[in-house]
């Protein structure tokens, strides 16, 4: 399976690899992600081997002979079958180096590269009920449905090894984290700017949970990241702790796994947070909340009070600045908070 998507393309392809092994359960599942990527993937149960895309570093000559090594190591797997489950250049390029006798792909579609269909045997057409699903996860099943491979279980998961368990606590200071459960991670950034919302609102937002629920905070992010959460810190009057550019995400993904509760805005953080079993809080403004949100009713949302909300635009007439969240309020988002706090409670007392 080719998944050369993002981080939350990653996640949302689980449940199509539970579906291919469990459709074929004598099989031999190996994943091609992007470079840095499968860490995410390392300890899933259905997957045999999981291979990274590199960009080779070098002249031309070191950037070729480092190609030519990966494909060969490709082709010594002998794939039977291999599936490209986007629509980019590179995967196509990849299918067709595996050189497997089965090579599967979306059926042509218009506005593609005249030679992409010949990278591959069979196109599919995806499949569709005509119902509109929430999530990401739908979007790449019904390419394998129609190879005869689907789940009872479309929800994501990911697993995390004990090795990256203990590297992540080694990581989180026990002055300021004092164990599994006792902590909240937060995501402010996104790869895009109009998706954020402000640092003061974020420390006040943080300083409340500490004074309210007694939980310090991990701030997670990009080593890009990293100065602005300080900065953000700077602002907090609460224990809290800056992890941006400080894991591997075989360890971000084990640091969620023990908070209580993740809060952020729409990026890559919600989605592994959700697929390793913590509940969610997410703001969203531009884009989609319905498209991309996790799925499940311990993954809440926050959205502005405004009718434009989304409008699936960059910013505000492509200002890169987005009034709805700019206007977002400390008090709506505490409310959501405060509600998955109140039935984590519950759910507790319960059993």
């Amino acid at each position: 399976l080719i998944q050369l998507g993002d981080i939350g393309d990653v996640v949302w392809t689980t449940p199509s690899i539970r579906a291919v092994k469990n459709s074929l359960p004598g099989s031999k599942v190996s994943v091609m992600v992007k470079d840095g990527f499968g860490g995410l993937l390392e300890a899933d149960p259905s997957i045999d081997q999981v291979f990274e895309v590199k960009s080779y570093r070098g002249n031309l000559f070191q950037q070729a002979a480092g190609q030519l090594s990966f494909i060969r190591e490709l082709r010594a797997q002998h794939f039977d079958v291999v599936v490209d489950l986007r629509l980019g250049d590179r995967g196509a390029f990849m299918s067709f180096a595996t050189g497997a006798p089965l090579r599967i792909t979306f059926y042509h579609a218009e506005g593609m590269p005249f030679w992409r269909p010949f990278c591959f045997t069979h196109g599919v057409l995806p499949a569709n009920d005509g119902t509109r699903h929430r999530g990401g996860t739908e979007h790449i099943l019904r390419i394998i449905r129609p190879l005869g491979m689907d789940t009872d279980d479309p929800i994501p998961r990911l697993w995390v090894s004990n090795e990256a368990q203990k590297r992540a606590m080694k990581i989180l200071p026990g002055e300021r984290v004092k164990g599994e459960k006792q902590y909240i991670t937060i995501n402010p950034c996104s790869r895009w700017s109009y998706k954020e919302w402000d640092n003061r609102k974020w420390a006040e937002l943080l300083g409340w949970v500490w004074k309210d629920f007694g939980l310090a905070s991990v701030v997670i992010g990009s080593a890009e990241e990293r100065q602005r959460m300080e900065e953000l810190l700077r602002q907090c009057q609460a224990p809290a702790v800056n992890l941006a550019g400080q894991t591997t995400l075989a360890e971000l993904a084990a640091v969620l796994s023990q908070s209580r509760l993740h809060i952020g805005v729409d990026s890559a953080a919600p989605h592994i947070a959700a697929a390793v079993g913590v509940p969610t809080v997410t703001i969203y403004g531009p884009s989609s909340w319905f498209d991309w949100s996790p799925v499940g009713d311990s993954h809440r949302v926050v959205l502005p009070n405004m009718d434009c909300v989304p409008c699936h635009q960059k910013g505000c007439d492509g200002s890169g600045r987005s009034r709805c969240l700019e206007e977002l309020t400390v008090e709506q988002v505490q409310k959501v908070v405060r509600e998955e706090m109140k039935n984590q409670t519950t759910a507790r007392s319960g059993s």
